[in-house]
């Protein structure tokens, strides 16, 4: 019972750990590129960290045997669920991340251009 809401916790935990890392990286209005980056890598490596707690709590490494009786060696812990959304939400946040930074260094000034005024 205790490890069931432990997991349930941590599973919120490191989901909302992942929301400054998306804010952070895009939603911050008046500052340079480099300094999102940099506090992205901060706030992503925080919330793998919980992340990396949350999925030993979900793989359960100290149990020889699941629920079964068969042997759980099977579980990995990349394959826990809060470490593979954390993995696909850092994926997709750093392509978008470049694509966005790409967009503005060498696009959005040629539309700045062809404004009237």
């Amino acid at each position: 019972m205790l490890l069931e809401f432990a997991r349930t916790l941590s599973f919120f935990v490191s989901m909302l750990a992942l929301y400054p890392v998306v804010a952070g990286a895009f939603f911050v209005p008046g500052s340079q590129w480099q300094d999102r980056l940099i506090l992205f890598a901060a706030r992503m490596g925080l919330a793998g960290c919980l992340a990396l707690v949350s999925g030993i709590l979900f793989a359960r490494p100290w149990v020889n045997k699941d629920e079964t009786g068969q042997d759980g060696a099977g579980r990995r812990l990349l394959a826990a669920l809060p470490v593979r959304v954390y993995l696909w939400t850092v994926l997709s946040v750093a392509i978008l991340f470049l694509l966005s930074w790409y967009l503005d260094e060498f696009y959005v000034p040629y539309l700045w251009k062809s404004l009237p005024y």
